[in-house]
């Protein structure tokens, strides 16, 4: 949620003629981020939960790939806190999805191999 919300704060300075560009997109990644790790949390296993923690990566990479857009573009400084903190939140989700570790798969039997 911190990193929505940093996200929010600097795309707010980002020019008008981004707002349907990059701002938009760059927010809908941020927003993903949590999204997608609370519904996951609330699933009912941790194989699902790992599906998430996925899509949440995915999520990351969008967001950082977007965010060093918007450094070569100068519309955020080199160090900026959004990087920062996408890189530090995708150290945690990388984090916990190795403990959940690869969740097994089941056959059409039912039964896990």
């Amino acid at each position: 949620m911190d990193l929505a919300e940093i996200v929010y704060q600097q795309t707010s300075t980002f020019p008008k003629e981004e707002t349907f560009g990059l701002t938009i997109q760059v927010r809908r990644a941020a927003v993903s981020v949590p999204s997608n790790i609370a519904e996951g949390a609330a699933r009912n296993s941790s194989r699902e939960f790992f599906q998430y923690l996925g899509v949440a990566a995915g999520s990351l990479a969008e967001l950082e790939t977007q965010v060093e857009l918007a450094i070569r573009l100068m519309y955020l400084p080199k160090n900026t806190e959004a990087l920062i903190h996408a890189r530090r939140v995708g150290r945690l989700v990388n984090a916990l999805r190795r403990s959940l570790g690869a969740p097994t798969r089941q056959s059409h039997s039912g039964v896990t191999s």
